[in-house]
C-alpha cells in the first residue's frame, strides 16, 4: 500500500475550489472536498485506476475526475503525489 501527500499547490487549488463553491453552499462545498480527499485516499491502494495525463503522455502522471475537476497526481513506488485539481 503507497502513502498518498498532497503537494501545497493541489491543496491550495482544491481550496479555491471549495471557496467558489461555498458562496452558493457550504453544504456542497463541504462535501465536495470530502470527495476530493476519498478520491486521492482511494490512490492508495488503486493508484493505476486513473488514466495517464494526455497532455504529459507519462504513465506516471495520472489523472482521477471529481466532478468537472482533474485531480492529477504523479505514482512512485512507495507514494501517490497529488500534483494538482484543476
Amino acid at each position: 500500500m503507497r502513502q498518498f501527500l498532497w503537494t501545497e499547490v493541489a491543496w491550495n487549488d482544491l481550496e479555491e475550489a471549495a471557496d467558489y463553491i461555498a458562496r452558493d453552499s457550504p453544504h456542497y462545498a463541504a462535501a465536495f472536498v470530502r470527495e476530493a480527499r476519498d478520491a486521492a485516499r482511494s490512490l492508495t491502494y488503486l493508484a493505476e485506476r486513473g488514466r495517464v495525463v494526455p497532455e504529459f503522455a507519462d504513465p506516471s502522471i495520472r489523472e482521477l475526475f471529481v466532478r468537472s475537476h482533474r485531480l492529477i497526481y504523479q505514482v512512485t513506488e512507495q507514494t501517490v503525489y497529488i500534483i494538482g485539481f484543476i
